[in-house]
């Protein structure tokens, strides 16, 4: 992993921490939660490449962050919990679901998931505990919560909110803005959350993003891929499903 890039992330969340409560004004912030699994490699690019970014500009003033580590896991009938990417997702998982309820403010926790993240997207997950040096955190917390049975606690408790999510999740990253699932959006998580957040004014990292923008995007996709003629001539068969994507 670039030690680099960590120490930038975590500067940044330094920085926009101290500025988030004064950037709230006159609405209340946007609820973002991410239902993931550790080992999905879509998870992790969403986390190291993309999530940061909200830390970054001053969006997290008016954001919620919640992460939500258990994903596609299934509950056996006598109570353990099978992962989709095999033991070891489930392990970090648990590490996961015990730094946040560790270090409960996200601006404390954030940097340690987008650690082992980087870990994750880089193939070297095996060496997340060097994420307590790398950050100089504790480990004391997080490894208790491991080894005992408030590890399997929180990861139940994420089973049951992601198994309550209406309508029910079918991938992951699942992403929801102010309870309405992004689909196949969650990219563009930044411009739901500027739509969604009612109070003014806006922080400006929504002036340099728009809803309106990622439709143009799309389309310009659609037209990219088809041609302007094609596109024309096989409308009237992909259209239903093509204006379902734009919406």
């Amino acid at each position: 992993m670039d030690a680099f890039r960590l120490l930038l992330v975590l500067s940044i969340i330094i920085s926009s921490s101290s500025a988030t409560a004064a950037a709230v004004n006159g609405g209340e912030k946007v609820t973002l939660e991410l239902y993931y699994e550790t080992l999905c490699p879509y998870c992790s690019n969403l986390i190291v490449n993309h999530l940061y970014k909200i830390f970054e500009s001053d969006l997290i003033s008016i954001t919620d962050l919640k992460l939500i580590p258990y994903g596609n896991a299934k509950i056996k009938p006598n109570g353990t919990i099978v992962c989709q990417h095999g033991a070891y997702e489930c392990l970090l998982n648990t590490v996961e679901s015990c730094a946040i309820d560790a270090w409960p403010d996200v601006n404390d926790h954030f940097p340690f998931i987008y650690c082992v993240e980087s870990l994750v997207y880089h193939n070297n997950y095996t060496y997340w505990e060097t994420c307590f040096e790398k950050l100089s955190l504790d480990a004391t917390p997080v490894l208790d919560c491991l080894t005992s049975e408030r590890g399997t606690e929180l990861e139940l408790r994420y089973a049951a909110q992601t198994n309550a999510l209406e309508p029910p999740h079918t991938y992951v990253p699942w992403v929801v803005v102010d309870g309405q699932p992004l689909y196949d959006d969650y990219r563009y998580f930044q411009s739901y959350i500027c739509n969604a957040y009612k109070g003014t004014p806006k922080p400006s990292a929504c002036a340099e993003t728009s809803l309106g923008r990622i439709r143009k995007v799309k389309m310009d996709l659609v037209n990219s891929l088809f041609g302007e003629e094609s596109f024309k001539s096989k409308l009237s068969r992909i259209a239903p499903a093509i204006f379902s994507w734009l919406q």
